[in-house]
């Protein structure tokens, strides 16, 4: 959205809250990808390095999820299920939020873009310049 926006600091977590963490947000635009399981768990994605991420709490019940290639890293509360984050293939090392896991409804602060998740391999590099 605007280019003048600051850095803002989130937090954020599963339904239950045995899962918590604190995201620093200096990107304003998030995906909204249309893949098999992007689609159905609702996820608007905001990439972020791993030193705009820090895991609050919880790590012990955390579960992961791999299919296709492995690559990617699907966490999710063993408790309630919620999906808050995760490790995505299109970013290795860096750590993909679900906007709507923040604490705050703050969806009206970002651009959400449509990705065309799936013809995934014809369209990551539109993801991977940002």
């Amino acid at each position: 959205m605007s280019e003048e926006k600051k850095s803002v600091i989130y937090q954020g977590g599963c339904h239950c809250g045995a899962v918590r963490f604190q995201v620093v947000v200096d990107r304003w635009e998030v995906e909204d990808c249309n893949c098999s399981i992007c689609r159905k768990k609702g996820f608007l994605h905001l990439i972020v390095p791993p030193s705009n991420f820090t895991l609050l709490k919880g790590e012990k019940f955390l579960t992961t999820y791999t299919f296709n290639t492995g690559t990617a890293k699907h966490t999710f509360c063993s408790i309630c299920g919620i999906h808050s984050f995760y490790y995505p293939r299109s970013h290795p090392g860096w750590i993909d939020i679900n906007i709507r896991c923040l604490d705050e409804n703050v969806i009206s602060q970002f651009l959400v873009k449509s990705f065309d998740g799936i013809n995934w391999e014809e369209n990551v590099h539109k993801i991977q310049n940002n």
